[in-house]
């Protein structure tokens, strides 16, 4: 009797602790699935209609003195930049190339390494990183993104001659890079001509907006008595 207690006291020994494993487990399970869950809630969300520059600064509120501040350091227009963002991600901060297909249904890897508001490759935000020591700065992040961006125009414009107010021609140096605009390497790729005219559409039906409501953005703190 006392060896059968002796057993039956384990198994229930054993037991314990596999039921105490099983709700550690689950306690995990659980953590693991609050943060997959809830972590997107903490992404930007894009503006509501990005076919309006004036509506996206009145919704982003600090969105138009980060692009003024690039504008007065580069150089680079404001419907440019905006222009070019848009046309990259959509004003996504975490946006990525979509996932080949594997067999043609099985999520595969990733075209490139493109990354965020301006779809910067790691190389590309190395360089920028580098040339320009901001070494805090962050794909994810609008302000960065558009700094990128107006740096990578003025590399264009000092390089290749191309105007900081030429959107079209600034967007093919961006996607092809320096060397394949040099080469003229969009010329193999109407898609991408195509592309480029949209975005240089959108930079001036932005810049016609912008004119109109520029005024009202600059002033709208001319009251804050601090």
């Amino acid at each position: 009797m006392r060896i059968w207690g002796l057993y039956t006291g384990a198994r229930r020994s054993a037991a314990g602790r596999r039921g105490r494993r099983g709700r550690r487990l689950l306690a995990v399970v659980a953590a693991v699935w609050v943060v997959v869950t809830l972590a997107p809630g903490c992404a930007t969300t894009p503006p509501g209609n990005i076919d309006d520059i004036c509506e996206i600064f009145e919704e982003k509120d600090d969105w138009f003195d980060e692009a003024e501040a690039v504008e007065k350091r580069w150089g680079v227009p404001i419907h440019v930049q905006m222009a070019i963002i848009r046309q990259e991600s959509s004003f996504k901060d975490d946006a990525r190339p979509p996932r080949t297909r594997l067999l043609g249904f099985i999520p595969w890897t990733r075209p490139s390494s493109a990354y965020g508001y301006a779809q910067a490759k790691d190389a590309t935000w190395d360089w920028y990183i580098t040339k320009t020591g901001n070494g805090g700065a962050d794909r994810d992040d609008f302000a960065d993104a558009l700094d990128f961006v107006g740096w990578y125009a003025t590399v264009s414009h000092r390089n290749l001659g191309i105007s900081k107010w030429d959107a079209y021609r600034q967007y093919l140096a961006y996607h092809e890079g320096h060397g394949g605009y040099r080469r003229k390497t969009y010329r193999n790729k109407p898609w991408l001509v195509r592309v480029a005219k949209q975005v240089d559409r959108n930079s001036k039906r932005y810049a016609r907006q912008l004119h109109g409501c520029r005024e009202e953005l600059e002033s709208r703190w001319s009251l804050w008595p601090f």
